[in-house]
């Protein structure tokens, strides 16, 4: 009887070794060491990580960012050794609570220190290429960020921008800028970022001229306000992906957080390779 007891449990052992347990692919966690063709790209407005109730929390923030599994994330309102953030790096910070790769845009200096956008990446950051757009009337001075890095034999471009929140006239003028600095970069070009512009706007029609949207391309089904975050009234955070580039959005979410007072809007790129 004991052999036989013995011999059942070994080849039960035995039998589970052949069989494959099927895993849901949506939002699994990405990684550079596997065989894949698709990135999955974040951008997040941090407000500075201050979130909906007022307090400076940058663990929360990367919770939030480490949740999603992201290869690449666009950052806007980002300080380093400013006063009202208790003179935190807060790109380094948030790099050493994701374990990626970062990169951060000086444009503007404020109480002390620096602020602007920034970029983490799964993928160690090759080279970073960094513009400030001229101003009309806003006094903030703004830019974007371009990093590349390698993915799947191929050097892909991203790119993080925040733009003016006040006059629609500004948005324009920094977004043909931008597309001034981008139109000779080679290779794949995801472009993400706080627009501060609606799909109704000029500025986000002017990015249409080249770019798609992520979110319409994808067919998500939400509406896709992601500001203010607690009470969502504006799609103004957008994912865009060039024309001519081989990409395909094949997903895109909001993430339900109050860590800031903007949305992260996610999107999985899948990327033809030739």
């Amino acid at each position: 009887m004991i052999r036989r007891r013995v011999a059942f449990f070994v080849s039960s052992i035995a039998l589970l070794g052949t069989l494959t347990f099927a895993v849901p692919a949506e939002r699994l966690p990405t990684s550079p060491l596997a065989a894949k063709k698709t990135l999955r790209v974040m951008t997040y407005n941090i407000h500075v990580g201050v979130g909906m109730d007022k307090k400076l929390d940058l663990q929360r923030i990367a919770e939030v960012i480490n949740a999603e599994h992201p290869d690449l994330v666009g950052l806007q309102e980002v300080d380093r050794g400013v006063k009202r953030t208790e003179g935190k790096d807060e790109i380094v910070e948030l790099a050493k609570l994701t374990g990626m790769d970062y990169a951060f845009a000086h444009n503007l200096d404020y109480q002390g220190g620096q602020y602007g956008v920034a970029i983490l990446s799964r993928f160690p950051i090759k080279q970073t290429d960094h513009r400030k757009y001229e101003n009309r009337r806003e006094a903030e001075r703004r830019g974007m960020i371009r990093a590349e890095i390698e993915f799947a034999g191929r050097t892909v471009n991203f790119v993080t921008t925040h733009l003016d929140y006040q006059f629609e006239d500004g948005r324009v003028f920094e977004t043909e800028q931008m597309l001034k600095f981008l139109e000779d970069v080679k290779g794949p070009l995801i472009v993400v970022g706080d627009f501060n512009d609606e799909p109704s706007g000029d500025a986000y029609k002017l990015m249409l001229t080249r770019f798609q949207d992520a979110w319409v391309a994808a067919k998500a089904k939400d509406t896709g306000l992601s500001y203010p975050a607690d009470k969502s009234v504006k799609r103004i955070d957008h994912v865009f992906t060039r024309q001519s580039d081989r990409i395909r959005a094949k997903q895109a979410w909001l993430v339900n957080a109050l860590a800031s007072d903007h949305l992260p809007v996610v999107a999985d790129l899948e990327l033809r390779m030739k």
